[in-house]
């Protein structure tokens, strides 16, 4: 059996996702250095920031192989990812993604690329803050996906735990680009009194994937 990344609808949609990012993005990105506030968020809305493939795989291969349960994903973006983890759900055969993108332009274009993909089904795409829309969740929560603002990376996940799993994976991204903000965010789940057990991934911008043990 071939995994759904292979689906044709889902490897095209990828493929064009991933050739736009490098296509808009490095200008985008060089336009934002050095800038702060809301000129450079408004910079900002429109680039992908995706996870490259190589990330992306490894996000399928973890959430495929998670317990079953539901899927977090905290910063939607256009959606790149969050193809990568509803295919590992349709593969799985249960679960679904529930994915929180604070900017409705963005929200809308990953909706649309979601459903070009077919995975429209697998995704719950919620608008707004991730402390107020990451509610009234069931206690099955098995994996979380990390990669909105990174000084909110802490807070996201202290909001999730008490619906998480025993053995629930948290895949936190950027490592490389952003080693301050992620200093609390990183002392914390390395610190065993907190019940992770945790690794840093040379993957991609660098990824922290801790497994809870508790």
């Amino acid at each position: 059996m071939r995994s759904c990344l292979h689906d044709p609808r889902v490897q095209s949609t990828l493929e064009a996702m991933h050739a736009e990012s490098a296509r808009v993005d490095p200008p985008l990105l060089g336009r934002a250095e050095g800038k702060g506030g809301a000129e450079r968020a408004a910079l900002l809305k429109g680039a992908f920031i995706p996870v490259d493939p190589q990330a992306g795989r490894l996000l399928y291969a973890l959430a495929r192989g998670a317990a079953p349960g539901t899927t977090i994903e905290f910063g939607t973006s256009f959606g790149i990812s969050t193809i990568y983890l509803a295919a590992a759900m349709r593969d799985r055969g249960a679960g679904t993604v529930i994915t929180t993108e604070i900017y409705p332009e963005k929200a809308e274009r990953a909706q649309g690329y979601i459903r070009e993909a077919g995975l429209s089904d697998l995704v719950d795409l919620r608008l707004g803050d991730a402390l107020d829309t990451l509610t009234n969740l069931d206690r099955d929560v098995s994996m979380v996906f990390l990669d909105g603002m990174k000084t909110q990376y802490l807070p996201v996940l202290q909001r999730l735990e008490p619906v998480m799993r025993p053995g629930a994976l948290v895949v936190a991204d950027d490592l490389d680009l952003f080693p301050k903000p992620l200093e609390p965010y990183l002392a914390y789940v390395r610190d065993p009194d907190n019940g992770y057990v945790s690794v840093r991934l040379p993957i991609g911008d660098a990824m922290e994937l801790s497994a809870r043990v508790g």
